[in-house]
Order: C-alpha cells, then sequence, then structure tokens
C-alpha cells in the first residue's frame, strides 16, 4: 500500500488482461452431477429402497425401510480441488450454475424398477412418483432451468427449535406489537424452505484513491460567544492498492427475494441471518428436500455480477480501512477500481425457516418475515407495530426525562 499524487481519471472497474483471455473462449466448466444417481431412482445403498428422507437431528439421509444412514460427498473438495484461490483466473462456473435456459422445465425419466415413462416438471418438483409400481423417482440430472443446484446444505435446526426461536423472537418485541399480530400469531406455520444461493470465490484487487488529513494544531480565535475553533492539518493525496481473495460469497439467485422493497415485504432480513457453513454443503440429492419447500433459481451468472463486484469493492475499501488510520482528520475517497482477475461460481440450495404474516392497514400493505437460520438457529425478522403505543411510550419517556432535567436544574 502506498502513497501517491497519481489519481485516475475516474473510477471503474476493469477486466484483468488474464482474466480476459480466459473469458475469451468458453467458461470452464466443473461437472458436480451426482453420478451415483444418474439413473433418477434415489437408492438406499443398503438395501435399494427409495423412502429416503433427511433427519435432521444428525443431519444424514436416512431409509425408512431398513434405517440405514449416510449422506452425499462434501462438494468443496470437488470444486476448489488442491488449487489456491491466488490462481484463479477467468470465469469457472460449476455445471449446476449454467445459464437458465426458458422452457426447460419438464423432464422425462424411465423408472428403473419397472420401465415405465413418469413426466415431471421441474419447475414445480424434484420427485414424483412411478404411477405403476410406486418407487420415488427424484430429479438429480442437472436440468438447465435453475431447479437443481450443485449442492445442498442440509437443515440441522429442527422445526421444533426454529419454532422456539420465532416465538421468543416475537415476544421480545410484544410490548409495541399490533394487536391484531398478537391475536394470529402462531409460529407453528413455520415453513422449511431452502433458497437459491450462488456461492462465488473470487481473486481481486482493489485500487482506492482519495484526501487524507493529519491535525497539526488546534486553537480558537474569538472570545465570549463569537469563539471558533481552528483547525491545521495537512493535506496528503493517498493511493491504495489492495490484493485479496474472497471464499464463499454468498449471493441470492432469485430475484424475488433480491427484491428489497420495504414498502412491501421485509426481504431483507435473509441477509440479516448470514453466514451458513457453506463449507458443509453435500453433492446434490433430492431426498434432502423431502417434507420442505424449495425455491429455484432464476438468475443467471451475468446478472449477478455487479452485485458481486458491488460487494467486492466494499471488501477493498474495508481492508484499506486499516491503513489510514493516521489521518486523524479523516480521509475522503474520491476514486476506486477494481480489477477482478477470477471468479468461480457455484449453485446451492441454503436451508431457511421461514414465518411469514401479512399485515394490512390504512390501505397499505406488508409481508412481514421471521427467519431462522436452518444451521445455526441465528433469528432476525420483523412484525407489524401499533403506531400509539410507540407514539404513547414516547411521550412518557419524554416527559419522565424533562422532569428529571427540571429537577436538576432547580437544584442549581
Amino acid at each position: 500500500m502506498t502513497e501517491s499524487a497519481g489519481v485516475p481519471d475516474d473510477a471503474s472497474v476493469v477486466p484483468d488482461p488474464g482474466a480476459a483471455a480466459a473469458a475469451a473462449s468458453a467458461p470452464p466448466v466443473i461437472d458436480t452431477a451426482n453420478q451415483r444417481l444418474d439413473d433418477g431412482v434415489n437408492r438406499c445403498p443398503k438395501c435399494g429402497a427409495t423412502e429416503i428422507q433427511l433427519r435432521v437431528s444428525t443431519g444424514l439421509l436416512i431409509c425408512l425401510f431398513c434405517r440405514h444412514e449416510w449422506a452425499e460427498a462434501h462438494l468443496e473438495p470437488i470444486v476448489a480441488g488442491e488449487g489456491s484461490l491466488r490462481d484463479l483466473v477467468g470465469t469457472v462456473i460449476t455445471s449446476g450454475a449454467a445459464d437458465i435456459v426458458a422452457d426447460a422445465g419438464m423432464l422425462t425419466m424411465k423408472c428403473s424398477g419397472c420401465g415405465a415413462e413418469v413426466v415431471v416438471n421441474t419447475s414445480e418438483a424434484t420427485s414424483s412418483r412411478c404411477h405403476w409400481c410406486r418407487h420415488v423417482l427424484t430429479v438429480n440430472e442437472q436440468v438447465p432451468n435453475g431447479a437443481v443446484p450443485d449442492a445442498v446444505l442440509p437443515f440441522s435446526v429442527t422445526r421444533d427449535q426454529a419454532v422456539e426461536h420465532i416465538r421468543a423472537f416475537a415476544s421480545s418485541r410484544r410490548t409495541f406489537a399490533h394487536r391484531q399480530f398478537v391475536k394470529e400469531f402462531t409460529p407453528e406455520n413455520v415453513v422449511g424452505v431452502y433458497l437459491p444461493y450462488m456461492v462465488v470465490d473470487s481473486n481481486a484487487r482493489g485500487d482506492v484513491y482519495g484526501i487524507g488529513e493529519i491535525k497539526t494544531r488546534q486553537y480558537t480565535r474569538g472570545s465570549g460567544d463569537n469563539k471558533t475553533t481552528v483547525y491545521d492539518a495537512d493535506v496528503y493525496r493517498i493511493e491504495r492498492h489492495v490484493d485479496f481473495t474472497v471464499d464463499d460469497l454468498t449471493l441470492e439467485s432469485s430475484t424475488e427475494r433480491a427484491n428489497m422493497n420495504a414498502f412491501v415485504n421485509t426481504n431483507n432480513v435473509i441477509n440479516t441471518i448470514l453466514p451458513f457453513d457453506t463449507k458443509n454443503a453435500v453433492q446434490w440429492n433430492a431426498s434432502y428436500l423431502v417434507g420442505y419447500t424449495s425455491e429455484r433459481r432464476d438468475s443467471d451468472v451475468a446478472a449477478l455480477v455487479p452485485e458481486l463486484e458491488d460487494q467486492l469493492l466494499s471488501i477493498a475499501r474495508s481492508e484499506a480501512r486499516s491503513s489510514v488510520r493516521a489521518f486523524d482528520r479523516g480521509v475522503r475517497w474520491e476514486f476506486e477500481r477494481l480489477t477482478v482477475h477470477g471468479t468461480r461460481w457455484v449453485s446451492m440450495y441454503l436451508p431457511v425457516w421461514l414465518y411469514s404474516y401479512y399485515h394490512e392497514e390504512h390501505g397499505k400493505a406488508m409481508v412481514h418475515y421471521i427467519a431462522v437460520n436452518g444451521r445455526t438457529g441465528e433469528t432476525m425478522g420483523s412484525i407489524p407495530v401499533s403506531q400509539w403505543r410507540l407514539i404513547t411510550a414516547a411521550l412518557v419517556t419524554g416527559t419522565f426525562l424533562e422532569g428529571i432535567a427540571i429537577g436538576l436544574l432547580g437544584l442549581w
């Protein structure tokens, strides 16, 4: 990191020459498909039964016939290999993060049990039951409509635990809660949902330029009520260069969830329950979704690049901030530039317990959410508040403080 008099003409995101050369050809694709399940039938590896679901207390899949438990392989070694993020160049995508193809939702599967053909609308479900032999057929093929990701991070927080988290969150805000909400609040209506995310690794460089000041003297001018404090300072032009890597940055890949319109919903609460332990994500197996709902991804990599660049620039600023503490009068950043050497994109389902409440008042509607991280139990959300209760509390508090102030002045 250096101080310099040189400043670029404008701020920008510039391509790295090596990355540009790598992007000139088709981006390399890492195949993450679970080859063991390529016949569309998720069988118990011990007895061959297809009645399988997640056992949350252990994080393992369990066969409902023979009670055998197992887990799919972790995705991280398959995607990252032995290389370092410092060596990441160009855009690398996994097979589950490929661009979405319109009208790719209908999939015809051949039952390996009896040979019948079963049609599954993957836009609505990732499993179906053979109408002849009753085998459960699951969509493990990475259909290019965003329904099948590379990996899934299984739930480890049970439904009962999620209900208690939501109940505790709402109870702590009961005083100012709208009375209709208090009356209708039913945390048992919580729903377990797998939300689609892009998990991104990045190798980047950030350059920030600005002006910093170091105070050399402080004194006053004038007298009485006309006193003015004056500061003398040395002014420096500052330039900082930060090379950094980012491991497992999570970006929402559902346009509906990424809609942060605070006038109609409180989607932003989902981001407050981050982070997730994405290193523990496993290869896709539709059996992890049994008993839960899911949303399919509807955003391609290109659509998420601007959001990624914004977050990378924010990281660069944060890294540079620790080096300018000597400028006690502050630093004003005027220009910034980001160079992205390489990125790696992985599509992943992350677990969230979600409670929603529709509230309408004075003709204005709002959907409130309380979200629980399905791995850590971290809880955040919003509830409708009673305006008159807030106003009353403010008036009472103000009157109380005013009384104390008058009493103290009386003592003087």
